[in-house]
Protein backbone atom coordinates (compact mmCIF):
# COMPACT_ATOMS: atom_id res chain seq x y z
CA UNK A 1 0.00 0.00 0.00
CA UNK A 2 2.78 2.47 0.92
CA UNK A 3 4.63 1.86 -2.35
CA UNK A 4 1.40 2.21 -4.32
CA UNK A 5 0.53 5.53 -2.66
CA UNK A 6 4.09 6.83 -3.02
CA UNK A 7 3.92 6.18 -6.76
CA UNK A 8 0.67 8.12 -7.01
CA UNK A 9 2.11 11.02 -5.00
CA UNK A 10 5.02 11.19 -7.44
CA UNK A 11 2.59 11.12 -10.35
CA UNK A 12 0.42 14.01 -9.17
CA UNK A 13 2.69 16.14 -6.93
CA UNK A 14 4.27 17.99 -9.84
CA UNK A 15 3.85 21.40 -11.51
CA UNK A 16 1.43 20.00 -14.12
CA UNK A 17 -1.06 19.50 -11.27
CA UNK A 18 -1.30 23.28 -10.90
CA UNK A 19 -2.67 23.82 -14.41
CA UNK A 20 -6.20 22.63 -13.61
CA UNK A 21 -6.28 23.19 -9.85
CA UNK A 22 -7.36 26.26 -7.83
CA UNK A 23 -3.87 26.38 -6.29
CA UNK A 24 -2.85 28.07 -9.55
CA UNK A 25 -4.39 31.31 -8.24
CA UNK A 26 -1.98 31.98 -5.34
CA UNK A 27 0.85 30.72 -7.57
CA UNK A 28 0.39 33.88 -9.65
CA UNK A 29 1.74 35.95 -6.77
CA UNK A 30 5.12 36.17 -5.06
CA UNK A 31 4.56 38.45 -2.07
CA UNK A 32 3.83 36.39 1.06
CA UNK A 33 0.68 38.27 2.00
CA UNK A 34 -0.68 38.17 -1.55
CA UNK A 35 -0.20 34.39 -1.62
CA UNK A 36 -1.93 34.10 1.76
CA UNK A 37 -4.92 36.24 0.85
CA UNK A 38 -5.54 34.65 -2.53
CA UNK A 39 -4.80 31.17 -1.21
CA UNK A 40 -7.20 31.62 1.69
CA UNK A 41 -10.04 33.13 -0.29
CA UNK A 42 -9.64 30.66 -3.17
CA UNK A 43 -9.71 27.75 -0.74
CA UNK A 44 -12.84 29.11 0.94
CA UNK A 45 -14.58 29.21 -2.46
CA UNK A 46 -13.40 25.72 -3.38
CA UNK A 47 -16.58 23.82 -3.92
CA UNK A 48 -18.15 23.02 -7.25
CA UNK A 49 -16.36 22.76 -10.58
CA UNK A 50 -12.67 23.61 -10.42
CA UNK A 51 -12.91 25.75 -13.56
CA UNK A 52 -15.62 27.90 -11.95
CA UNK A 53 -13.62 28.23 -8.72
CA UNK A 54 -10.59 29.42 -10.69
CA UNK A 55 -12.69 31.94 -12.63
CA UNK A 56 -14.26 33.37 -9.48
CA UNK A 57 -10.90 33.64 -7.73
CA UNK A 58 -9.49 35.44 -10.77
CA UNK A 59 -12.43 37.83 -10.57
CA UNK A 60 -11.57 38.54 -6.94
CA UNK A 61 -7.95 39.25 -7.79
CA UNK A 62 -9.05 41.71 -10.47
CA UNK A 63 -11.39 43.45 -8.04
CA UNK A 64 -8.38 43.88 -5.73
CA UNK A 65 -6.39 45.52 -8.54
CA UNK A 66 -4.08 42.51 -8.75
CA UNK A 67 -2.46 43.51 -5.44
CA UNK A 68 -4.49 41.82 -2.67
CA UNK A 69 -2.39 42.84 0.34
CA UNK A 70 -2.02 46.45 -0.71
CA UNK A 71 -5.74 46.61 -1.37
CA UNK A 72 -6.61 45.04 1.97
CA UNK A 73 -4.49 47.43 3.98
CA UNK A 74 -5.34 50.64 2.16
CA UNK A 75 -8.83 50.37 0.67
CA UNK A 76 -11.66 52.59 1.86
CA UNK A 77 -15.31 51.78 2.46
CA UNK A 78 -16.23 53.17 -0.96
CA UNK A 79 -13.80 50.75 -2.64
CA UNK A 80 -15.96 47.86 -1.49
CA UNK A 81 -18.78 48.87 -3.81
CA UNK A 82 -17.04 47.11 -6.67
CA UNK A 83 -17.59 43.78 -4.83
CA UNK A 84 -21.38 44.13 -4.58
CA UNK A 85 -21.95 41.84 -7.56
CA UNK A 86 -19.44 39.18 -6.51
CA UNK A 87 -20.91 35.84 -5.49
CA UNK A 88 -20.19 32.14 -5.83
CA UNK A 89 -22.92 29.61 -5.18
CA UNK A 90 -24.01 30.30 -1.57
CA UNK A 91 -21.17 32.81 -1.04
CA UNK A 92 -23.07 36.07 -1.29
CA UNK A 93 -22.35 39.80 -1.00
CA UNK A 94 -22.77 39.79 2.80
CA UNK A 95 -20.03 37.17 3.05
CA UNK A 96 -17.78 39.02 0.62
CA UNK A 97 -18.05 42.28 2.55
CA UNK A 98 -17.28 40.58 5.85
CA UNK A 99 -14.23 38.79 4.41
CA UNK A 100 -12.99 42.23 3.34
CA UNK A 101 -13.74 43.62 6.79
CA UNK A 102 -11.86 40.90 8.63
CA UNK A 103 -8.87 40.76 6.28
CA UNK A 104 -8.45 44.53 6.40
CA UNK A 105 -8.65 44.54 10.19
CA UNK A 106 -6.21 41.65 10.45
CA UNK A 107 -3.56 42.89 8.03
CA UNK A 108 -3.64 46.38 9.45
CA UNK A 109 -2.58 44.82 12.75
CA UNK A 110 -0.54 41.75 11.73
CA UNK A 111 2.11 40.81 9.21
CA UNK A 112 1.06 37.27 8.27
CA UNK A 113 -2.12 35.22 8.37
CA UNK A 114 -0.02 32.42 9.86
CA UNK A 115 -0.35 33.96 13.32
CA UNK A 116 -4.14 33.83 13.02
CA UNK A 117 -3.73 30.07 13.31
CA UNK A 118 -0.56 29.47 15.31
CA UNK A 119 -1.47 31.73 18.24
CA UNK A 120 -3.99 29.10 19.27
CA UNK A 121 -1.63 26.13 19.19
CA UNK A 122 0.19 24.55 22.11
CA UNK A 123 3.62 22.95 22.06
CA UNK A 124 2.15 19.52 22.67
CA UNK A 125 -0.39 19.71 19.82
CA UNK A 126 0.00 16.82 17.40
CA UNK A 127 -2.52 18.27 14.91
CA UNK A 128 -3.84 21.66 13.82
CA UNK A 129 -7.19 21.15 15.56
CA UNK A 130 -6.66 23.99 18.05
CA UNK A 131 -5.47 26.25 15.24
CA UNK A 132 -8.68 25.65 13.29
CA UNK A 133 -10.89 26.17 16.33
CA UNK A 134 -9.10 29.36 17.28
CA UNK A 135 -9.02 30.76 13.76
CA UNK A 136 -12.78 30.32 13.39
CA UNK A 137 -13.43 32.20 16.63
CA UNK A 138 -10.97 34.94 15.70
CA UNK A 139 -12.45 35.34 12.23
CA UNK A 140 -15.89 35.99 13.70
CA UNK A 141 -14.71 38.12 16.63
CA UNK A 142 -15.55 41.46 15.00
CA UNK A 143 -18.81 43.06 16.16
CA UNK A 144 -20.18 43.20 12.61
CA UNK A 145 -19.71 39.47 11.94
CA UNK A 146 -22.86 38.16 10.20
CA UNK A 147 -24.28 34.86 11.38
CA UNK A 148 -24.81 33.60 7.83
CA UNK A 149 -21.09 33.82 7.00
CA UNK A 150 -20.19 31.24 9.66
CA UNK A 151 -21.07 28.43 7.28
CA UNK A 152 -18.15 29.44 5.07
CA UNK A 153 -15.48 29.04 7.77
CA UNK A 154 -15.59 25.57 9.26
CA UNK A 155 -14.52 24.48 12.74
CA UNK A 156 -13.95 21.11 14.44
CA UNK A 157 -16.25 22.43 17.17
CA UNK A 158 -19.14 21.74 14.78
CA UNK A 159 -17.65 18.33 13.83
CA UNK A 160 -16.98 19.63 10.32
CA UNK A 161 -14.32 17.94 8.22
CA UNK A 162 -12.86 21.45 7.61
CA UNK A 163 -11.86 20.38 4.10
CA UNK A 164 -11.17 23.83 2.71
CA UNK A 165 -9.18 25.07 5.69
CA UNK A 166 -7.11 21.89 5.78
CA UNK A 167 -6.42 22.32 2.08
CA UNK A 168 -5.33 25.92 2.62
CA UNK A 169 -2.99 24.86 5.42
CA UNK A 170 -1.53 22.16 3.18
CA UNK A 171 -0.80 24.78 0.54
CA UNK A 172 0.93 27.12 2.99
CA UNK A 173 2.81 24.61 5.17
CA UNK A 174 3.97 21.63 3.11
CA UNK A 175 7.51 22.18 1.92
CA UNK A 176 9.13 19.99 -0.72
CA UNK A 177 10.91 20.53 -4.02
CA UNK A 178 7.96 19.62 -6.23
CA UNK A 179 6.68 23.15 -6.84
CA UNK A 180 3.01 22.68 -5.92
CA UNK A 181 2.63 23.54 -2.22
CA UNK A 182 4.28 26.75 -1.03
CA UNK A 183 5.98 25.87 2.28
CA UNK A 184 5.87 29.52 3.35
CA UNK A 185 4.68 28.96 6.91
CA UNK A 186 7.22 27.49 9.32
CA UNK A 187 5.49 27.50 12.70
CA UNK A 188 3.20 24.62 11.76
CA UNK A 189 4.87 21.29 10.98
CA UNK A 190 3.75 19.15 8.03
CA UNK A 191 3.32 16.33 10.55
CA UNK A 192 0.54 18.35 12.23
CA UNK A 193 -1.50 18.82 9.08
CA UNK A 194 -4.76 16.97 8.50
CA UNK A 195 -6.20 15.60 5.28
CA UNK A 196 -8.58 17.74 3.21
CA UNK A 197 -11.51 15.34 3.02
CA UNK A 198 -13.63 15.90 -0.09
CA UNK A 199 -15.87 13.44 -1.93
CA UNK A 200 -13.01 12.21 -4.15
CA UNK A 201 -10.58 11.62 -1.28
CA UNK A 202 -13.33 9.95 0.75
CA UNK A 203 -14.30 7.58 -2.05
CA UNK A 204 -10.75 6.46 -2.74
CA UNK A 205 -9.89 6.33 0.95
CA UNK A 206 -12.81 3.99 1.61
CA UNK A 207 -11.96 1.80 -1.37
CA UNK A 208 -8.42 1.38 0.01
CA UNK A 209 -9.64 0.62 3.53
CA UNK A 210 -8.18 3.83 4.96
CA UNK A 211 -11.60 5.02 6.16
CA UNK A 212 -14.04 2.87 8.13
CA UNK A 213 -16.35 5.51 9.68
CA UNK A 214 -19.68 5.82 7.92
CA UNK A 215 -19.85 9.60 8.28
CA UNK A 216 -17.75 12.28 6.60
CA UNK A 217 -16.88 14.42 9.61
CA UNK A 218 -14.04 15.58 11.82
CA UNK A 219 -13.41 12.13 13.31
CA UNK A 220 -13.18 10.72 9.79
CA UNK A 221 -10.45 13.24 8.99
CA UNK A 222 -8.55 12.17 12.10
CA UNK A 223 -8.97 8.48 11.21
CA UNK A 224 -7.78 8.92 7.63
CA UNK A 225 -4.80 11.09 8.61
CA UNK A 226 -3.78 8.68 11.36
CA UNK A 227 -3.85 5.76 8.94
CA UNK A 228 -1.70 7.71 6.48
CA UNK A 229 0.79 8.56 9.24
CA UNK A 230 1.66 4.87 9.26
CA UNK A 231 3.22 5.42 5.83
CA UNK A 232 4.85 8.81 6.52
CA UNK A 233 4.50 10.22 10.06
CA UNK A 234 6.33 13.44 9.12
CA UNK A 235 4.22 14.31 6.07
CA UNK A 236 0.97 12.31 5.98
CA UNK A 237 -0.95 14.92 3.98
CA UNK A 238 1.27 14.46 0.93
CA UNK A 239 -1.01 11.51 0.21
CA UNK A 240 -3.75 14.02 -0.58
CA UNK A 241 -2.14 14.13 -4.02
CA UNK A 242 -2.53 10.36 -4.36
CA UNK A 243 -6.13 10.06 -3.15
CA UNK A 244 -7.41 13.21 -4.83
CA UNK A 245 -5.50 12.46 -8.01
CA UNK A 246 -6.91 8.97 -8.26
CA UNK A 247 -10.39 10.24 -7.42
CA UNK A 248 -10.45 12.97 -10.05
CA UNK A 249 -8.07 11.81 -12.79
CA UNK A 250 -8.71 8.08 -12.77
CA UNK A 251 -12.48 7.92 -12.41
CA UNK A 252 -12.91 6.17 -15.72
Amino acid sequence: MKNFLEEKVELYNRPQFIEDDPIQIPHRFTKLQDVEIMGFWTAMLAWGQRKTIINKANELATLMDGAPHDFMVHHSESDRKRFLNFKHRTFQVTDTLYFLEFLQYFYQNNNSLETAFTQFMNEEDTTVENALRGFHDLFFSLPVAPARTRKHIATPARKSSCKRLNMFLRWMVRDDDKGVDFGLWKEIKPAQLLMPLDVHVERVGRSLGLITRKQRDWKTVLELTQNLRAFDPEDPVKYDFALFGMGVMERD
